[in-house]
């Protein structure tokens, strides 16, 4: 890529015209170039050059990439809303839809306020990705106009470089390299690098060209060698030395702490030739001469990179022990390999132009794009956290993998098959119920390596993903989804135990012949609240309907407590009857009463085996007294004439209560344990547990009998069993 920091119109006609013909799209890159030229006239950089020079510089890059018409039109126009007295309006009239949204895109946020520069950079990005994700020539003017800047740094004060340069290496770089742009990445690396520290890269540029004779020779005599032996089976090559920018070699020696002559060992070589099997054919020649590093051959072609790259790479030792990385190609790859989706954005003079059908085209081949478009469309406004995705989920992502599809998923080190599900499709994260890698089953916070082929099983009865998996993904797409699931979850959960607890609570008001405007009145509720240890109408309601408190106590608090009044003597009087009637009675053994009665026996179903907190109702049996159930009981539902209302005595000594569970989830290894140590932890008892593998060889079953002290504690102990990864669903049995 020609690197020209001032370039001018004619050249960039020059440029276009080698691969564009059409008279009608020369004169939209010329009408483009007028209007800039004449809006800002008058206007210079830091440089003393008139603004036209950095358009017409952006404009050559973008026709050295060879982009479309309406693409160049775009990067002579970019600076034109921003800086100028230009609107949208009266640009669309102008140059039409295609270029004024292109424009827009890539025009910076303005009349906002942020908190700092950082937000700002933040919300301009997150503007810019977003419509990337749309349409990819965004971002080739938006690489453009940034590359140029780089070059032209030299003219800012040394803040601002430093700022600019750190954005660069950050942002710009690395989307170059996801979309596969090697020529404008690699000069993004080394500018950034000379600007952010300029000792060290000019001691690894004093290094380089001290080596460069030496190094230059060796490759030459091996590019010899390689050339005789092609020219004896006539086979059509280019072939080259190739060398490291300086910016890797430095990334290098910092992540791998090697020394500079480590890195400096491995002299590189291209060879570009026409087709995929004559790849392989040199490949096949290149071997049988000189031995190959073991564990340093890599078929890009037969599986590409998600940017589309493909080549041959193989290490090699030439004579005298020098070692030869030699990179094999075909002319197709070797563009893309520069260019990336520059090179699948072509303008094609004999075709259509049309912008959708090439953005489709695009999306179906890179599917990191199609998924990052995807993620685009579900962020939230939050620029900062949409830029923490973008660098890990996108810019960081180096660990491929595969569906049994074959389709190439990118994802950040340390991923496991969980954050996988989540980039294959939001829905097949939640209901995720175990994976295979390469054929073999293993536990969903398995990290993931390069290659492995990755299947997710999934479950309709599935009730969404473990909180635990929040601790072990690496992906901040998958974090993302999975909050949002839990949150969404306690809404829908909250919202629905807040009118449960309302139906609940004017039944209950009906059943004891209460008037409905007298008793559920929100301002009278409201003045219970204190005496309950609730704070607000709406707390009240869900512990109602999640029954974490005592029914017969609101109840009785409602009927006994006038609303915003003081106790006359009649109500003082009452009050005092009832407390000393309180004080009188013995407490009861199984932690109940009926109202009135003291003689009675009283027992606990053992089907249901109620705690204190559960809405109860007794039931009277032929002789064994008033067997207590829970209101929900499926056993006493049809006998409605000997039950009758019994209450917990808020008396009685502190018990324990046996409860049945049964634990259903995924088999691994270590459940069990797992299980027994959350019992432990929330402080409940194990009076038996029994753990089998289903017939599916896939899910297990856990039958388990524990000892709370109420139905508050039970709830806890519950809701931590949950969140015990490859649990899917804990429920309280009723025999």
């Amino acid at each position: 890529m020609n690197k020209q920091t001032s370039v001018t119109f004619d050249e960039v006609i020059q440029e276009v015209k080698s691969y564009i013909r059409k008279e009608e799209n020369i004169d939209l890159i010329t009408r483009a170039y007028l209007c800039a030229k004449k809006q800002h006239e008058g206007q210079f950089r830091k440089s003393g050059e008139p603004y036209l020079v950095h358009l017409t510089s952006v404009a050559y890059i973008l026709a050295q990439l060879r982009t479309g018409p309406t693409t160049i039109a775009a990067g002579l126009l970019h600076d034109v809303i921003e800086d100028c007295e230009v609107g949208c309006e009266e640009m669309r009239e102008m140059f039409g839809d295609e270029v004024t949204m292109l424009v827009e895109a890539v025009t910076k946020i303005s009349n906002l306020k942020f908190q700092d520069e950082k937000e700002y950079q933040a919300s301009n990005h997150r503007k810019i990705f977003i419509a990337m994700a749309k349409d990819v020539r965004v971002i080739l003017i938006k690489l453009s106009d940034r590359l140029h800047n780089m070059r032209t740094l030299q003219f800012m004060r040394e803040e601002k470089q430093k700022r600019i340069a750190a954005e660069t290496l950050e942002v710009y770089a690395p989307i170059a390299h996801r979309l596969g742009i090697s020529e404008i990445k690699n000069e993004l690396e080394d500018l950034s690098f000379m600007y952010l520290n300029n000792d060290k890269y000019h001691e690894i540029a004093h290094l380089v060209e001290k080596r460069k004779v030496e190094r230059d020779d060796q490759v030459q005599q091996m590019i010899r060698e390689i050339s005789e032996m092609m020219d004896e089976h006539h086979i059509s090559y280019r072939i080259f030395g190739r060398s490291k920018h300086l910016y890797s070699i430095y990334k290098k020696m910092k992540t791998k702490n090697k020394r500079f002559e480590e890195i400096m060992d491995l002299l590189a070589i291209r060879i570009i030739t026409d087709t995929d099997s004559a790849c392989y054919e040199i490949l096949g020649y290149i071997h049988a001469k000189y031995r190959p590093i073991p564990g340093r051959f890599k078929d890009y072609i037969a599986m590409p990179k998600v940017n589309l790259y493909q080549s041959l790479h193989t290490t090699i030792m030439g004579e005298g022990g020098n070692i030869f990385e030699v990179q094999i190609r075909t002319e197709d790859m070797d563009r893309i390999a520069e260019q990336g989706i520059a090179a699948h954005w072509r303008y094609k003079e004999n075709a259509n132009y049309n912008s959708k059908v090439q953005q489709k085209e695009i999306e179906e081949q890179l599917h990191w794009f199609r998924d990052f478009s995807i993620m685009s469309d579900e962020v939230n406004d939050d620029a900062m956290e949409f830029m923490n995705m973008m660098q890990r989920d996108i810019f960081e992502a180096n660990v491929y993998v595969m569906s049994p599809k074959g389709r190439v998923i990118a994802l950040p080190n340390g991923s496991t098959p969980i954050d996988f599900a989540y980039r294959i499709h939001t829905e097949v994260g939640h209901h995720a119920i175990g994976a295979t890698v390469n054929g073999v089953l293993v536990p969903l916070n398995t990290p993931l390596k390069t290659g492995d082929v990755v299947d997710i099983r999934t479950s309709k009865q599935s009730l969404g993903p473990s909180e635990d998996w929040i601790k072990f993904v690496k992906s901040t797409h998958a974090r993302n989804k999975i909050r949002s699931f839990f949150q969404r979850r306690e809404s829908e959960q909250r919202a629905g135990g807040i009118k449960k607890g309302e139906e609940i609570l004017q039944e209950e008001l009906r059943r004891r012949n209460l008037d409905l405007h007298q008793y559920f009145d929100k301002k009278r509720i409201e003045t219970i609240m204190n005496s309950l240890s609730f704070s607000n109408y709406s707390d009240l309601m869900y512990a109602i309907g999640v029954k974490s408190v005592s029914l017969p106590a609101v109840i009785e608090r409602l009927v006994k407590h006038k609303a915003n009044a003081a106790l006359d003597n009649n109500d003082l009087v009452e009050l005092f009857n009832r407390q000393e009637a309180n004080r009188r009675k013995a407490p009861s053994k199984s932690g109940v009463y009926v109202a009135g009665v003291e003689t009675m026996k009283i027992s606990l179903a053992s089907c249901c085996t109620p705690v204190p907190g559960d809405d109860i109702i007794g039931y009277v049996s032929m002789g064994q007294g008033v067997k207590v159930h829970r209101c929900d009981c499926p056993n006493i539902q049809n006998e409605k004439a000997r039950l009758i209302q019994v209450y917990w005595d808020e008396n009685i000594e502190q018990k324990q209560y046996e409860v049945k569970l049964i634990i259903h989830s995924m088999d691994r290894n270590f459940l069990l344990s797992d299980i027994v140590t959350i019992v432990s932890q929330c402080k409940a008892g194990l009076n038996h547990v029994d753990s089998k593998v289903n017939d599916d060889k896939i899910t297990a079953t856990t039958k388990m009998s524990v000892v709370v002290e109420n139905a508050r504690h039970l709830q806890i102990l519950m809701a931590n069993l949950r969140k015990i990864n490859s649990v899917t669903r804990v429920e309280r049995v009723i025999q």
